[in-house]
């Protein structure tokens, strides 16, 4: 049965995975009115000529209507881009009919990685690392198919990505860990974290006047969408998918910690039970906490950068949105975390007692 079951799943995740990371986005067009600008795959054949800040390129055009067909394109010179890469015969690019390189094609590296990534989860993880891509598959599918369309449709963000959360959160976590106590009341602890981090984000994006134009991306689908998405609600939007993709981690440790505490010993009481499970969260809160920092930082190096041997201050640099959004970000998921740790025990401890 448990064979069966892996591969049944197999044949389902591997299609809806692919289909949802990798399909190609195509924007819808009328009948009888072609795109101004195509874009093709295309391999460089020869370099035609070559000075330190010039290439001139022979491409080869691999997919589409202009396949087999060979063009010349110049980069660089005169006005060359800031990190204008040096290309090779032999690289693999996306071409604009325009006459222009928009990029590398990625997509072979990126599937293998995603192949070797697959592989090992079922490898190592088996029958509950199958599962949880399935689980991984639907919170793809909901994110792509209900959140991002409501927010797109001038939809409140927040309240959208709440209620996808609440589809989110038992599929994955009955998949990923089994239909039992453990589960059951580690997604209680995680709805009342993501609450609690709903509201933290609300408050303190408005006691701090973020208002989420300090990224160019905004910006750009302010300008693209007009009034339609509020950027505000989607930078509140983004700090709670945010923590419910830790929160997994940390619920479900904690509720198995009291559940093999109450096994190893039933005879100890709830109160005695309660501390013994959160010496272990303690460890939990600060090695997640760190790990947290560390993600957040990560993910704004380049941006960190530009303030190292800043002649502003401190107090001054902090002032800048875009500092100060990854500040309350980390903050807000930060104590979403710590609470998630005595909420889950107590849930665990109190509401997971088997009957006597």
């Amino acid at each position: 049965m448990t064979n069966l079951f892996i591969t049944v799943t197999t044949k389902v995740v591997t299609p809806i995975l692919f289909l949802v990371l990798l399909a190609p986005t195509v924007s819808a067009q009328e009948e009888n009115q072609p795109p101004q600008e195509e874009f093709f795959e295309g391999r460089i054949e020869t370099i035609l000529e070559e000075t330190e800040n010039y290439q001139k390129l022979e491409i080869l055009i691999t997919n589409g209507l202009r396949r087999n067909e060979k063009i010349e394109i110049e980069v660089g010179g005169e006005f060359q881009r800031v990190g204008q890469v040096k290309y090779k015969v032999g690289d693999k690019v996306v071409v604009s009919s325009l006459g222009y390189i928009t990029d590398f094609v990625r997509q072979r590296p990126l599937v293998w990685l995603f192949a070797i990534f697959v592989v090992l989860v079922m490898l190592i993880g088996r029958f509950w690392g199958t599962t949880s891509l399935l689980g991984m598959g639907i919170s793809f599918l909901v994110i792509f198919k209900i959140i991002l369309p409501q927010i797109l449709a001038g939809h409140d963000p927040v309240l959208i990505t709440i209620l996808g959360s609440l589809l989110i959160i038992p599929a994955t976590f009955y998949l990923s860990h089994g239909f039992n106590r453990k589960t059951t009341v580690a997604i209680g602890g995680t709805l009342i974290s993501l609450v609690i981090a709903g509201l933290l984000s609300k408050i303190f994006v408005e006691l701090t006047h973020l208002t989420g134009y300090a990224s160019d991306e905004a910006s750009f689908l302010r300008m693209m969408k007009g009034g339609a998405v509020n950027i505000k609600g989607l930078l509140l939007a983004g700090m709670i998918v945010g923590v419910l993709g830790v929160l997994d981690d940390i619920t479900v440790a904690q509720a198995a910690v009291v559940e093999q505490l109450r096994q190893a010993n039933p005879n100890l009481r709830p109160g005695e039970l309660f501390n013994r499970a959160m010496k272990v969260g303690q460890d939990h809160i600060a090695s997640m906490v760190n790990t947290l920092v560390l993600v957040y930082t990560g993910a704004s190096l380049p941006l960190l950068l530009l303030f190292v041997n800043n002649p502003q201050p401190f107090s001054q640099i902090i002032n800048y949105e875009i500092i100060a959004g990854e500040i309350v970000r980390t903050l807000v998921g930060s104590i979403a975390l710590i609470l998630a740790v005595p909420t889950t025990t107590f849930l665990s401890v109190n509401f997971g007692r088997p009957r006597s």
